[in-house]
C-alpha cells in the first residue's frame, strides 16, 4: 500500500492525470464504497492531498463514511464530463485507515481554512480517513489511440494501447 507521495513516485503518469483532473473539477471526485447490503454506492467526494497523504474526509455521519467504517475498500474516480476523455481520466483503488493524529488534524483544519475558508479548526475529526493506494488506472488519448495506464503496488506503470 502506498501513501500519496509514494504513489506519485511509483506511478507518475497516473498521479499526474489524477491531480490534473482533480484540480480541473474543483477537487470533485466520485467515491465508490460498498453498502451494508453488498451493493455499490457512488458518492461525490472532495479528497485532498495533504502532507504527503491522500485524505478522504468529509461529514462524519454520511452513509459513505459508515460504509468505509465497515469496509475500508474504495475506488476514487476523477469526475468526467467529456465522453472523449480529452483531458484524461483516472481511478485509484485502495483501503482507508482512520488516522487519529490530533496535531495533523489541527494543521489540516488550518490549511483547509486558509485554502477555502471552511472552518474545522478546534473540532474533533473522526473519522479522518487516509488512503492507502493499492492500484490505479488512467486513460489518455494518445497519437491516434487510447492509452490505458495501469499500476499495482510493487509494480511499474504499464501502458495498454487501444486502437480504433
Amino acid at each position: 500500500m502506498s501513501s500519496w507521495d509514494e504513489f506519485t513516485k511509483a506511478a507518475p503518469r497516473i498521479s499526474s492525470i489524477f491531480a490534473r483532473r482533480h484540480a480541473a473539477t474543483g477537487n470533485l471526485c466520485m467515491l465508490a464504497t460498498t453498502r451494508s447490503d453488498g451493493y455499490p454506492r457512488i458518492s461525490p467526494m472532495e479528497p485532498r492531498m495533504f502532507e504527503g497523504e491522500l485524505l478522504v474526509v468529509g461529514m462524519p455521519e454520511t452513509t459513505k463514511f459508515k460504509d468505509l467504517h465497515r469496509d475500508p475498500r474504495f475506488c476514487l474516480h476523477t469526475a468526467t464530463v467529456d465522453t472523449q476523455v480529452g483531458d484524461g481520466d483516472a481511478k485509484l483503488f485502495g483501503l482507508v485507515r482512520n488516522l487519529q493524529d490530533e496535531a495533523m488534524h489541527e494543521r489540516f483544519a488550518e490549511a483547509l481554512f486558509n485554502d477555502i475558508g471552511f472552518d474545522l479548526r478546534g473540532r474533533k475529526l473522526d473519522p479522518f480517513y487516509v488512503a492507502d493506494i493499492t492500484g490505479a488506472s488512467a486513460v489518455e488519448i494518445g497519437d491516434g489511440c487510447m492509452e490505458v495506464v495501469i499500476w499495482k503496488a510493487g509494480e511499474a506503470e504499464r501502458v495498454v494501447e487501444k486502437r480504433p
